[in-house]
């Protein structure tokens, strides 16, 4: 059976059993109020009865069934009541719809609580049949019971009239239920193009498939519905956010999980994020983000899809450090190039002291720069960096100085050496870029300053260019703020914040004395996700 048949037989079974209870339910609450309803109204007529002087001064008289009789008729032939009875305390008859039994005996059994001066309404067989009855006492004009008023209607009426509710109450739950049959076939056929045609068999297969996508996914795939509540996690999201079941996930607001998400903006503006990062769990993640649309284009949630960033990262540092190495290299060979033309020419022209002179000059300037680097900062990739970034800026023309007071031999092995090379690479980079982009009489330079003296490591960087204008000042470190000119600017210092901030330091700018930057960035050495000594360890059970 194809599903939009089993949902049409499984919606018209649910209707049809609950207009039969509902029938049910209405038909006793039909009869019940009818019953009410009839036996208020014969308790009524009662009363009034009850209340008439000439039928209370009729107990005096000798035949009082001569002035009681008439009275009852015509008013049981007004109100449509089945009989009207008058009796005394005795349950004598003085009125009845048959005169024949009248002065007989009051069937049915129910006078007692009236002789006690209570007003009833009851069911009970009398002399007509069963019947519903209101029953009355007769007070004398000192408060004596002295008769008893009982008004009727036949049991078989009530039962007829009854029958015309249930009729009524037939034809409208058939209605109902064939009104019901056209919802269903329309129901059914909504669900069905919902799911666009699919059976549940396909639904199951298409399930599983999906789920077996999500898991051999390497990306992090997290999904939220319009509220903003997850719906969807896949296990390289647990791993990042350090969960073991998905349960602890869905169903949660996306903002419990993770505070800095940006996928309510997505929702509500229905704009796609690609390639932006972020950090999650004190891990910094790519992040792409896109809307899920129904079939009329409204957005309905979100899905974020996010790697970790450090094997990227790590990737991308290992081609910059070749490209650095090659461009040190390149420099180094032009700059050599057009020393060794200008040894030859001197020799050419047989002056071989000051060829032997600028040998020796250019020999010990790099020599001692290479011993300096060595003995100080003794990490082969930091010092290759330095030498690569000194021969670049001698084919620059910019005067690049390493302080000699400068120490980085205490460099903690937590620390990651690719975040420092990009810390103090793009920091210098940015230093001999400001040149290049302002041309200025002076000499154009560069300082750095590196010290692992205390507890901190020390990075300064210093030029003498143009400086940073003022209304750039608070933003220079977001990405894509820059004040050179061209495409693809506002990198360099973005990755030099996000790595300072990866090793819980901090960096700061100011002028310096000649017109120009100071960068200082501060690392501490100690790390900050290290457990301190003697800390004890509770486990919950």
């Amino acid at each position: 059976m194809r599903l939009q048949t089993k949902l049409i037989v499984l919606i018209c079974s649910l209707l049809f059993t609950v207009l039969v209870l509902l029938s049910v339910v209405i038909e006793y609450m039909v009869t019940s109020l009818l019953k009410d309803q009839i036996g208020t109204r014969a308790l009524k007529v009662a009363e009034s009865v009850a209340s008439i002087p000439e039928i209370r001064y009729a107990f005096d008289l000798p035949d009082p069934s001569s002035v009681i009789q008439p009275i009852a008729e015509d008013i049981r032939s007004k109100t449509g009541a089945e009989f009207i009875v008058i009796g005394n305390r005795d349950g004598i008859r003085y009125s009845h719809p048959y005169p024949d039994r009248i002065g007989k005996e009051m069937v049915g059994g129910d006078n007692g609580p009236v002789l006690q001066g209570m007003s009833i309404i009851s069911e009970a067989e009398g002399s007509l049949g069963p019947s519903l009855r209101g029953k009355v006492p007769i007070h004398s004009d000192n408060g004596d019971v002295i008769g008893i008023v009982s008004i009727g209607f036949m049991i078989d009426d009530i039962n007829q009239w009854d029958d015309v509710y249930q009729r009524q109450i037939f034809i409208i739950a058939l209605g109902a239920l064939l009104v019901a049959l056209i919802g269903a076939v329309m129901i059914a056929r909504g669900v069905r193009r919902s799911i666009h045609g699919l059976e549940p068999e396909e639904i199951g297969a298409l399930y599983m498939e999906k789920k077996a996508i999500l898991e051999s996914i390497r990306e992090a795939l997290l999904a939220i519905d319009s509220s903003g509540r997850i719906t969807m996690a896949n296990q390289q999201t647990l791993h990042i956010l350090g969960l073991k079941d998905d349960a602890e996930l869905l169903g949660k607001p996306i903002q419990d999980v993770v505070p800095t998400t940006r996928l309510l903006e997505v929702i509500r503006t229905g704009q796609s994020h690609f390639d932006e990062m972020m950090l999650i769990n004190g891990q910094e993640v790519v992040v792409n983000r896109v809307p899920v649309f129904n079939r009329k284009q409204e957005v309905i949630g979100a899905v974020a899809s996010f790697r970790n960033k450090s094997e990227l990262f790590r990737l991308a540092e290992e081609l910059s450090q070749v490209k650095r190495f090659a461009e040190g290299l390149r420099a180094q060979t032009h700059e050599y190039s057009n020393k060794l033309y200008v040894i030859s020419g001197l020799i050419q022209l047989e002056s071989y002291q000051e060829a032997v002179e600028m040998i020796s000059r250019e020999s010990d300037v790099h020599q001692n720069l290479i011993q300096f680097i060595m003995r100080e900062i003794p990490d082969p990739v930091i010092g290759g960096l330095l030498i690569g970034k000194y021969n670049r800026a001698q084919e620059l023309k910019i005067q690049f100085e390493i302080d000699r007071e400068s120490s980085f031999r205490d460099v903690p092995g937590w620390i990651d050496k690719d975040l420092l090379v990009t810390i103090i690479g793009n920091l210098a980079d940015n230093a001999m870029e400001a040149h290049l982009e302002h041309s200025i009489d002076e000499e154009k330079k560069v300082t750095l300053f590196l010290s692992d003296l205390g507890d901190d490591l020390m990075i300064e960087c210093e030029d003498n260019g143009p400086g940073i204008p003022p209304h750039w000042s608070d933003s220079i470190f977001e990405r894509g703020v820059s004040s050179k000119e061209g495409e693809h600017r506002g990198i360099g210092l973005s990755l030099v914040k996000h790595a300072v901030q990866r090793l819980g330091g901090t960096i700061q700018h100011e002028p310096s004395a000649d017109h120009g930057t100071i960068f200082f960035v501060v690392i501490p050495k100690r790390n900050p996700n290290a457990v301190p000594a003697g800390t004890a360890f509770v486990t919950k059970e």
